[in-house]
Protein backbone atom coordinates (compact mmCIF):
# COMPACT_ATOMS: atom_id res chain seq x y z
CA UNK A 1 0.00 0.00 0.00
CA UNK A 2 1.23 3.62 -0.95
CA UNK A 3 3.24 4.52 2.11
CA UNK A 4 2.51 8.23 1.81
CA UNK A 5 -1.47 7.48 2.38
CA UNK A 6 -2.78 8.00 6.07
CA UNK A 7 -6.47 8.27 7.68
CA UNK A 8 -8.63 11.40 7.70
CA UNK A 9 -8.27 14.07 9.38
CA UNK A 10 -10.82 13.27 11.58
CA UNK A 11 -9.38 10.30 12.73
CA UNK A 12 -7.36 12.45 15.12
CA UNK A 13 -9.28 13.10 17.61
CA UNK A 14 -9.06 8.56 18.32
CA UNK A 15 -5.02 9.15 17.88
CA UNK A 16 -5.33 11.58 20.90
CA UNK A 17 -7.57 9.38 23.08
CA UNK A 18 -5.15 6.97 22.53
CA UNK A 19 -1.87 9.57 23.17
CA UNK A 20 -0.28 9.01 20.04
CA UNK A 21 2.02 12.10 18.90
CA UNK A 22 4.18 13.00 16.10
CA UNK A 23 6.86 10.91 17.33
CA UNK A 24 4.49 7.58 18.13
CA UNK A 25 7.56 5.50 16.77
CA UNK A 26 10.91 7.35 17.70
CA UNK A 27 11.49 4.64 19.73
CA UNK A 28 13.60 5.15 22.73
CA UNK A 29 16.82 3.88 23.33
CA UNK A 30 17.06 2.14 26.57
CA UNK A 31 19.66 1.15 28.56
CA UNK A 32 21.05 0.84 31.93
CA UNK A 33 24.06 2.64 32.74
CA UNK A 34 26.05 0.66 35.29
CA UNK A 35 28.49 2.67 37.02
CA UNK A 36 31.99 2.09 37.87
CA UNK A 37 32.25 1.48 41.60
CA UNK A 38 35.96 3.76 42.88
CA UNK A 39 37.51 3.88 46.33
CA UNK A 40 34.56 5.11 48.81
CA UNK A 41 35.27 6.80 52.11
CA UNK A 42 34.36 4.53 55.56
CA UNK A 43 31.11 5.37 56.77
CA UNK A 44 30.41 6.11 60.44
CA UNK A 45 27.59 3.59 60.69
CA UNK A 46 26.83 0.57 59.08
CA UNK A 47 24.62 0.18 56.35
CA UNK A 48 21.19 -1.72 57.01
CA UNK A 49 21.06 -5.42 55.23
CA UNK A 50 17.90 -5.88 53.68
CA UNK A 51 16.57 -9.71 54.27
CA UNK A 52 16.27 -11.40 51.14
CA UNK A 53 13.01 -12.46 49.75
CA UNK A 54 12.27 -15.90 49.79
CA UNK A 55 12.28 -17.29 45.90
CA UNK A 56 9.25 -18.34 44.17
CA UNK A 57 7.28 -18.56 41.68
CA UNK A 58 5.46 -15.64 42.21
CA UNK A 59 6.06 -12.09 40.22
CA UNK A 60 8.13 -9.45 42.63
CA UNK A 61 5.75 -6.91 43.86
CA UNK A 62 4.92 -4.04 41.61
CA UNK A 63 3.32 -0.99 43.88
CA UNK A 64 3.50 1.53 40.77
CA UNK A 65 2.53 -0.53 37.47
CA UNK A 66 -0.73 -2.71 36.44
CA UNK A 67 0.02 -6.12 35.24
CA UNK A 68 -0.16 -6.87 31.68
CA UNK A 69 0.30 -10.76 30.67
CA UNK A 70 0.96 -11.39 26.83
CA UNK A 71 0.27 -15.06 25.49
CA UNK A 72 2.31 -16.31 22.39
CA UNK A 73 3.79 -19.24 20.99
CA UNK A 74 7.65 -18.70 21.92
CA UNK A 75 8.46 -22.60 21.66
CA UNK A 76 6.96 -25.02 18.63
CA UNK A 77 5.73 -24.15 15.17
CA UNK A 78 4.74 -20.86 15.76
CA UNK A 79 7.53 -19.55 18.02
CA UNK A 80 8.77 -17.23 15.16
CA UNK A 81 5.64 -15.51 14.96
CA UNK A 82 5.13 -15.16 18.67
CA UNK A 83 8.58 -13.80 18.90
CA UNK A 84 7.33 -11.32 16.30
CA UNK A 85 4.65 -10.74 18.45
CA UNK A 86 6.28 -10.23 21.52
CA UNK A 87 9.00 -7.53 20.44
CA UNK A 88 7.13 -5.16 19.00
CA UNK A 89 4.67 -5.42 21.92
CA UNK A 90 8.53 -4.44 23.80
CA UNK A 91 8.97 -2.05 20.93
CA UNK A 92 5.39 -0.22 22.37
CA UNK A 93 6.41 -0.47 26.29
CA UNK A 94 9.52 1.99 24.91
CA UNK A 95 7.33 4.25 23.07
CA UNK A 96 5.22 4.48 25.81
CA UNK A 97 7.55 5.03 28.40
CA UNK A 98 5.75 1.73 30.69
CA UNK A 99 5.33 3.94 33.56
CA UNK A 100 1.71 2.52 34.10
CA UNK A 101 1.92 -1.18 32.60
CA UNK A 102 4.37 -3.97 32.97
CA UNK A 103 4.27 -6.52 30.38
CA UNK A 104 4.86 -10.32 31.50
CA UNK A 105 5.52 -12.42 28.43
CA UNK A 106 4.43 -16.31 28.92
CA UNK A 107 4.99 -18.97 26.17
CA UNK A 108 1.57 -20.94 24.84
CA UNK A 109 3.82 -23.25 23.13
CA UNK A 110 3.62 -26.12 26.01
CA UNK A 111 -0.27 -25.46 26.88
CA UNK A 112 -2.02 -21.98 26.37
CA UNK A 113 -4.33 -23.38 29.45
CA UNK A 114 -1.77 -23.54 31.75
CA UNK A 115 0.29 -20.38 30.62
CA UNK A 116 -3.20 -18.57 31.44
CA UNK A 117 -3.35 -20.17 34.92
CA UNK A 118 0.33 -18.99 35.82
CA UNK A 119 -0.40 -15.55 34.46
CA UNK A 120 -3.50 -15.03 36.65
CA UNK A 121 -2.32 -16.63 39.78
CA UNK A 122 1.06 -14.20 39.27
CA UNK A 123 -1.59 -10.99 39.13
CA UNK A 124 -1.99 -10.56 35.80
CA UNK A 125 -5.11 -8.72 34.76
CA UNK A 126 -5.56 -8.64 31.26
CA UNK A 127 -4.50 -10.92 28.63
CA UNK A 128 -2.67 -9.60 25.22
CA UNK A 129 -3.27 -13.19 23.12
CA UNK A 130 -2.96 -15.71 22.56
CA UNK A 131 -2.56 -16.28 18.64
CA UNK A 132 -5.06 -18.95 17.76
CA UNK A 133 -8.24 -20.11 17.88
CA UNK A 134 -7.89 -23.20 19.90
CA UNK A 135 -5.62 -21.37 21.96
CA UNK A 136 -8.39 -18.71 22.50
CA UNK A 137 -11.10 -21.58 23.64
CA UNK A 138 -8.34 -23.06 26.51
CA UNK A 139 -7.55 -19.58 27.96
CA UNK A 140 -11.13 -18.02 28.01
CA UNK A 141 -12.81 -20.03 30.58
CA UNK A 142 -9.48 -19.47 32.80
CA UNK A 143 -10.04 -15.73 32.11
CA UNK A 144 -13.56 -15.36 32.48
CA UNK A 145 -13.59 -17.77 36.41
CA UNK A 146 -11.24 -14.41 37.17
CA UNK A 147 -12.66 -11.99 35.58
CA UNK A 148 -9.57 -11.13 33.08
CA UNK A 149 -10.62 -9.81 29.78
CA UNK A 150 -8.75 -11.46 26.66
CA UNK A 151 -7.21 -9.52 23.54
CA UNK A 152 -6.62 -12.40 21.10
CA UNK A 153 -4.72 -11.74 18.26
CA UNK A 154 -6.45 -14.76 16.30
CA UNK A 155 -8.96 -13.33 13.60
CA UNK A 156 -11.79 -16.55 14.00
CA UNK A 157 -14.81 -14.41 15.23
CA UNK A 158 -16.87 -17.66 16.71
CA UNK A 159 -14.62 -17.63 19.92
CA UNK A 160 -15.43 -13.66 20.76
CA UNK A 161 -17.45 -12.53 23.32
CA UNK A 162 -18.16 -13.41 27.25
CA UNK A 163 -14.58 -11.38 28.10
CA UNK A 164 -13.28 -12.77 24.71
CA UNK A 165 -12.28 -9.73 22.13
CA UNK A 166 -11.30 -10.70 18.94
CA UNK A 167 -7.97 -8.81 17.45
CA UNK A 168 -7.15 -10.14 14.16
CA UNK A 169 -7.57 -8.83 10.62
CA UNK A 170 -10.79 -10.89 9.78
CA UNK A 171 -11.98 -11.51 6.20
CA UNK A 172 -15.96 -10.64 6.35
CA UNK A 173 -14.81 -7.28 7.02
CA UNK A 174 -11.68 -7.71 4.11
CA UNK A 175 -14.33 -8.83 1.82
CA UNK A 176 -17.23 -6.29 2.69
CA UNK A 177 -15.17 -3.47 1.89
CA UNK A 178 -13.35 -4.25 -1.59
CA UNK A 179 -17.13 -5.61 -2.83
CA UNK A 180 -18.47 -2.47 -1.54
CA UNK A 181 -16.02 -0.38 -3.47
CA UNK A 182 -16.76 -2.35 -6.65
CA UNK A 183 -20.21 -1.93 -6.23
CA UNK A 184 -19.19 1.90 -6.17
CA UNK A 185 -17.34 1.64 -9.90
CA UNK A 186 -20.51 0.09 -10.94
CA UNK A 187 -19.95 -3.54 -10.83
CA UNK A 188 -23.11 -6.01 -10.43
CA UNK A 189 -22.26 -9.60 -11.56
CA UNK A 190 -19.90 -10.82 -9.00
CA UNK A 191 -18.06 -14.46 -8.98
CA UNK A 192 -16.20 -16.01 -6.24
CA UNK A 193 -13.43 -18.41 -5.52
CA UNK A 194 -12.77 -19.92 -2.01
CA UNK A 195 -10.95 -22.41 -0.79
CA UNK A 196 -11.96 -25.42 1.05
CA UNK A 197 -11.92 -25.42 5.03
CA UNK A 198 -12.77 -22.83 7.26
CA UNK A 199 -11.39 -19.81 5.92
CA UNK A 200 -12.71 -20.34 2.88
CA UNK A 201 -16.41 -21.59 3.79
CA UNK A 202 -16.45 -18.05 6.05
CA UNK A 203 -14.90 -16.35 3.35
CA UNK A 204 -17.96 -17.49 1.19
CA UNK A 205 -20.69 -16.65 3.61
CA UNK A 206 -19.48 -13.40 3.74
CA UNK A 207 -18.98 -12.52 0.26
CA UNK A 208 -22.47 -13.88 -0.46
CA UNK A 209 -24.03 -11.49 2.51
CA UNK A 210 -21.63 -8.41 1.32
CA UNK A 211 -22.93 -8.84 -2.06
CA UNK A 212 -26.17 -9.16 -1.73
CA UNK A 213 -26.43 -5.92 0.96
CA UNK A 214 -24.50 -4.17 -1.52
CA UNK A 215 -27.18 -4.86 -4.53
CA UNK A 216 -25.30 -6.99 -6.46
CA UNK A 217 -25.68 -10.43 -7.60
CA UNK A 218 -23.52 -13.16 -7.07
CA UNK A 219 -23.32 -15.28 -10.67
CA UNK A 220 -21.44 -18.21 -9.45
CA UNK A 221 -19.73 -19.54 -6.94
CA UNK A 222 -16.86 -22.31 -6.21
CA UNK A 223 -14.24 -23.86 -3.68
CA UNK A 224 -10.90 -25.56 -4.88
CA UNK A 225 -8.71 -27.41 -2.89
CA UNK A 226 -5.06 -25.85 -3.23
CA UNK A 227 -3.71 -28.00 -6.17
CA UNK A 228 -3.02 -26.36 -9.65
CA UNK A 229 -5.75 -29.25 -10.95
CA UNK A 230 -7.67 -28.32 -7.81
CA UNK A 231 -7.93 -24.53 -8.91
CA UNK A 232 -8.68 -25.37 -12.46
CA UNK A 233 -11.59 -27.42 -11.87
CA UNK A 234 -12.99 -25.32 -9.96
CA UNK A 235 -12.40 -22.21 -12.61
CA UNK A 236 -14.22 -25.35 -15.27
CA UNK A 237 -17.24 -25.45 -13.02
CA UNK A 238 -18.27 -21.49 -12.97
CA UNK A 239 -18.80 -22.16 -16.86
CA UNK A 240 -19.06 -19.50 -19.45
CA UNK A 241 -22.79 -18.88 -19.46
CA UNK A 242 -22.18 -16.82 -15.82
CA UNK A 243 -20.69 -13.59 -16.93
CA UNK A 244 -19.55 -11.78 -14.39
CA UNK A 245 -17.66 -8.55 -13.85
CA UNK A 246 -15.64 -8.99 -10.82
CA UNK A 247 -13.85 -12.11 -9.28
CA UNK A 248 -13.06 -12.62 -5.75
CA UNK A 249 -10.56 -14.65 -5.25
CA UNK A 250 -10.47 -15.66 -1.42
CA UNK A 251 -7.04 -16.58 -1.20
CA UNK A 252 -3.23 -15.91 -0.31
CA UNK A 253 -1.67 -13.65 -3.33
CA UNK A 254 0.23 -16.65 -4.81
CA UNK A 255 -2.54 -18.97 -5.43
CA UNK A 256 -4.84 -16.12 -6.70
CA UNK A 257 -2.17 -15.45 -9.39
CA UNK A 258 -2.32 -19.11 -10.37
CA UNK A 259 -5.93 -18.74 -10.57
CA UNK A 260 -6.10 -15.48 -12.60
CA UNK A 261 -3.99 -17.06 -15.14
CA UNK A 262 -6.61 -19.83 -15.87
CA UNK A 263 -9.54 -18.10 -14.98
CA UNK A 264 -8.31 -15.26 -18.02
CA UNK A 265 -9.23 -17.79 -20.76
CA UNK A 266 -12.94 -17.64 -19.99
CA UNK A 267 -12.90 -13.69 -18.25
CA UNK A 268 -10.50 -11.31 -19.81
CA UNK A 269 -11.38 -8.39 -18.84
CA UNK A 270 -13.32 -9.22 -15.14
CA UNK A 271 -11.80 -6.99 -12.48
CA UNK A 272 -9.97 -9.21 -9.84
CA UNK A 273 -10.56 -8.97 -6.10
CA UNK A 274 -8.55 -10.44 -3.11
CA UNK A 275 -8.60 -10.35 0.70
CA UNK A 276 -6.16 -9.27 3.47
CA UNK A 277 -4.36 -12.14 3.07
CA UNK A 278 -2.66 -10.19 0.62
CA UNK A 279 -1.25 -7.72 2.24
CA UNK A 280 1.15 -10.41 3.99
CA UNK A 281 2.90 -10.95 0.76
CA UNK A 282 5.99 -8.88 0.43
CA UNK A 283 6.46 -9.64 -3.33
CA UNK A 284 3.23 -9.18 -4.92
CA UNK A 285 4.26 -6.54 -7.13
CA UNK A 286 6.20 -9.55 -9.12
CA UNK A 287 2.77 -11.24 -9.62
CA UNK A 288 1.81 -9.81 -12.89
CA UNK A 289 -1.41 -11.70 -13.40
CA UNK A 290 -2.68 -9.70 -10.54
CA UNK A 291 -1.97 -6.31 -11.56
CA UNK A 292 -4.88 -4.11 -11.69
CA UNK A 293 -6.24 -6.28 -9.06
CA UNK A 294 -8.29 -4.53 -5.81
CA UNK A 295 -7.78 -5.54 -1.85
CA UNK A 296 -8.86 -4.32 1.48
CA UNK A 297 -6.86 -4.38 4.33
CA UNK A 298 -5.51 -2.08 7.04
CA UNK A 299 -3.02 0.60 6.08
CA UNK A 300 0.82 0.20 5.51
CA UNK A 301 1.84 3.44 5.97
CA UNK A 302 3.15 3.69 9.67
CA UNK A 303 3.93 -0.30 9.66
CA UNK A 304 6.75 0.53 7.34
CA UNK A 305 7.92 2.86 10.08
CA UNK A 306 7.71 -0.18 12.68
CA UNK A 307 9.47 -2.30 10.12
CA UNK A 308 12.31 -0.40 9.75
CA UNK A 309 12.62 0.10 14.01
CA UNK A 310 11.94 -3.41 14.43
CA UNK A 311 15.15 -4.17 11.69
CA UNK A 312 17.01 -1.57 13.39
CA UNK A 313 16.56 -3.49 16.94
CA UNK A 314 16.40 -6.97 16.44
CA UNK A 315 18.46 -7.09 13.25
CA UNK A 316 15.39 -9.21 11.67
CA UNK A 317 12.13 -9.07 9.88
CA UNK A 318 9.01 -9.05 11.45
CA UNK A 319 5.79 -10.59 10.82
CA UNK A 320 2.88 -8.54 9.73
CA UNK A 321 1.00 -9.77 12.32
CA UNK A 322 2.89 -7.96 14.76
CA UNK A 323 1.34 -4.99 14.56
CA UNK A 324 -1.43 -6.21 16.72
CA UNK A 325 1.09 -6.50 19.25
CA UNK A 326 2.56 -3.15 19.35
CA UNK A 327 -1.28 -1.71 18.84
CA UNK A 328 -2.68 -4.18 21.58
CA UNK A 329 -0.03 -2.79 24.02
CA UNK A 330 -0.97 0.79 22.70
CA UNK A 331 -4.30 0.27 23.95
CA UNK A 332 -3.77 -0.72 27.43
CA UNK A 333 -1.41 2.14 27.98
CA UNK A 334 -3.81 4.44 27.22
CA UNK A 335 -6.30 2.48 29.45
CA UNK A 336 -3.94 2.48 32.26
CA UNK A 337 -3.44 5.90 32.97
CA UNK A 338 -6.38 6.01 35.07
CA UNK A 339 -6.72 2.47 35.99
CA UNK A 340 -6.20 2.37 39.12
CA UNK A 341 -3.74 0.21 40.82
CA UNK A 342 -4.36 -3.38 41.81
CA UNK A 343 -7.95 -3.11 40.87
CA UNK A 344 -9.48 -5.06 38.14
CA UNK A 345 -8.95 -4.06 34.50
CA UNK A 346 -11.94 -1.78 33.35
CA UNK A 347 -13.35 -3.80 30.97
CA UNK A 348 -15.88 -1.53 29.63
CA UNK A 349 -13.55 1.11 28.49
CA UNK A 350 -12.70 -1.48 25.68
CA UNK A 351 -16.24 -1.19 23.98
CA UNK A 352 -15.63 2.43 22.95
CA UNK A 353 -17.80 3.66 19.86
CA UNK A 354 -15.08 6.66 19.16
CA UNK A 355 -12.66 3.48 18.98
CA UNK A 356 -8.23 3.31 19.15
CA UNK A 357 -6.13 4.65 16.56
CA UNK A 358 -2.48 2.67 15.84
CA UNK A 359 -0.41 1.58 13.45
CA UNK A 360 -3.09 -0.50 11.87
CA UNK A 361 -5.15 2.29 12.03
CA UNK A 362 -8.33 3.34 13.60
CA UNK A 363 -10.36 0.39 15.38
CA UNK A 364 -12.42 -0.75 17.74
CA UNK A 365 -14.05 -3.38 19.42
CA UNK A 366 -17.91 -3.97 19.24
CA UNK A 367 -20.31 -5.34 21.98
CA UNK A 368 -20.01 -9.15 20.62
CA UNK A 369 -16.14 -8.50 21.44
CA UNK A 370 -15.17 -8.52 17.48
CA UNK A 371 -12.86 -5.93 16.03
CA UNK A 372 -14.20 -3.27 13.56
CA UNK A 373 -11.42 -1.77 11.56
CA UNK A 374 -11.38 1.20 9.18
CA UNK A 375 -9.78 -0.59 5.63
CA UNK A 376 -8.70 0.92 2.77
CA UNK A 377 -8.43 -0.62 -0.80
CA UNK A 378 -5.46 -0.88 -2.89
CA UNK A 379 -4.71 -1.76 -6.42
CA UNK A 380 -1.79 -4.22 -6.86
CA UNK A 381 0.93 -2.83 -9.56
CA UNK A 382 4.50 -3.13 -10.41
CA UNK A 383 5.40 -0.65 -8.50
CA UNK A 384 3.57 -1.76 -5.36
CA UNK A 385 0.23 -1.10 -4.22
CA UNK A 386 -1.40 2.73 -5.01
CA UNK A 387 -4.28 3.34 -2.48
CA UNK A 388 -7.32 3.88 -4.48
CA UNK A 389 -9.50 4.23 -1.88
CA UNK A 390 -8.35 5.57 1.43
CA UNK A 391 -10.36 4.27 5.25
CA UNK A 392 -13.94 5.94 5.66
CA UNK A 393 -13.86 8.87 7.76
CA UNK A 394 -15.79 6.83 9.79
CA UNK A 395 -17.57 4.26 11.53
CA UNK A 396 -21.01 3.65 10.91
CA UNK A 397 -23.24 3.81 14.56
Amino acid sequence: MAEAATAPQIWAGAAKKLGLATGLLALAACQTMVPRRGPQAPTPTPTPVETPRPIGPELPDDAERNRIALLVPLSGPNAAVGQSIANAANLAVLDTGGKRIRITTYDTGAGASGAATRAINEGNKIILGPLLAEEVRLVAPVAQRSRVPVISFSNDTSVAGNGVFVMGYTPAESIDRVVRFARAKGMTKFAGLTPTGVYGQRAANAFLRSVESAGGQVVTLQSFDRSKGGISAAITKMGANSPYEAVLIADGARTASQAVTLLRKGAPSAKVLGTELWNTEGAISTMTPLHGAWFASVPDGLYRQLSAKYRARFSSAPYRISSMGYDAVLLVSRIAQDWRLGSDFPMVRLVDNDGFTGIDGPFRFRRDGVVERALEVSQVGPNGQTVVSPPPARFDD
